[in-house]
C-alpha cells in the first residue's frame, strides 16, 4: 500500500478506514449525549399557522396537517421555525417565476426537510439528509402516502443540501434546496421584495436560528464525524474541534491504492 504525505502527515487508506470505523462506533455510543438545550429544547402548545404568509397560501390539507404537527412535536422551535421559513422562501422565489409545482408536496417536503438533526432520527454514520430522509419515509408510508410521492419528498430531503443537482430535478425537489438554502445563507434574498421578507420574519421569527444551527452542526461533528466524510459540515469541524479525524477529499485520493 502506498502512502502519501499531506501537509507534513502520513495518511493511508488503511489508517483512514480506522479512523472512520473507530469513530463510527464512538458515534453510536455517544448517541448524541450532550445536544445544546437552545437548539433541541421543544415548542410550546400548538398554534395555528396562517392561511397565508407574504402571499404565500399555506396548505391546510389533512397531509400538511399532520405534517406540521408532527414537525412541531420531534422539532426544537428554532428547528420548526427555520422549516416554515423554508417553504414560504422558496415558494416565494418560485411563485415570482411562474414555475408550477404540488403546493402541497412541496411543503410536506419542506416541513420534514430537516428531520436528520433531531436526535431520535439520528444514525450512527450517514450524513443527516439521509436520515432525514428516511424518517419522512416512514413517516409518510404510515400513513399511507402513495409511493411515487413519498419518492419525491425524499429526494427533496436527501438533496436539499446539494443545490446544483437539486435545482435540476423537479421543482417539489428544486423548491426545498432553494428555499432551506436561503434561509441558512440569504443566497437569492435579492430575489424576494423586502416587505415580503419582513413578513416571512414576523409569521416564523428566526429564534437565534445562526446559533442553534451551528450548535447542531458541531454536535453532529463531535458525534458522528464520519457522517461528515465529504460534507460541507465538516470543514466546521476543522475549524472548530481539535483533532477532527475525517479525512478531507485530498487526503483520500492520496492513500488511494494505485501506483502511479
Amino acid at each position: 500500500m502506498t502512502e502519501a504525505h499531506t501537509d507534513g502527515r502520513d495518511i493511508t487508506r488503511r489508517t483512514a478506514l480506522r479512523r472512520g470505523a473507530g469513530v463510527a462506533a464512538a458515534g453510536a455510543a455517544a448517541a448524541f449525549a450532550g445536544p445544546p438545550a437552545a437548539a433541541h429544547a421543544r415548542p410550546g402548545p400548538a398554534a395555528a399557522l396562517p392561511a397565508t404568509v407574504a402571499g404565500v397560501r399555506i396548505p391546510d390539507g389533512e397531509l400538511a396537517r399532520r405534517s406540521v404537527a408532527f414537525a412541531r412535536q420531534v422539532s426544537s422551535p428554532s428547528l420548526f421555525q427555520h422549516v416554515l421559513r423554508s417553504y414560504v422562501f422558496g415558494a416565494l422565489v418560485f411563485d415570482r417565476q411562474g414555475v408550477r409545482y404540488d403546493r402541497e408536496l412541496a411543503f410536506v417536503a419542506a416541513v420534514l426537510h430537516d428531520l436528520g438533526l433531531v436526535e431520535a432520527y439520528q444514525t450512527p454514520a450517514e450524513r443527516f439528509e439521509v436520515d432525514g430522509a428516511d424518517a419522512a419515509r416512514r413517516f409518510l408510508e404510515r400513513l399511507r402516502v402513495p409511493a411515487e410521492r413519498v419518492d419525491v419528498v425524499w429526494d427533496a430531503i436527501a438533496l436539499h443540501t446539494s443545490m446544483g443537482i437539486a435545482t435540476r430535478k423537479r421543482p417539489e425537489i428544486a423548491l426545498v434546496a432553494v428555499g432551506s438554502g436561503l434561509d441558512f445563507t440569504g443566497n437569492g434574498l435579492e430575489r424576494i421584495p423586502s416587505d415580503a421578507v419582513a413578513d416571512v420574519l414576523e409569521a416564523f421569527p428566526r429564534l437565534e436560528f445562526k446559533k442553534a444551527a451551528l450548535d447542531t452542526v458541531l454536535s453532529l461533528c463531535r458525534t458522528k464525524p464520519m457522517g461528515e466524510l465529504m460534507h460541507p459540515f465538516a470543514e466546521v469541524g476543522r475549524r472548530h474541534l481539535p483533532g477532527f479525524p475525517v479525512p478531507t477529499v485530498e487526503d483520500l485520493l492520496m492513500a488511494a491504492p494505485f501506483a502511479e
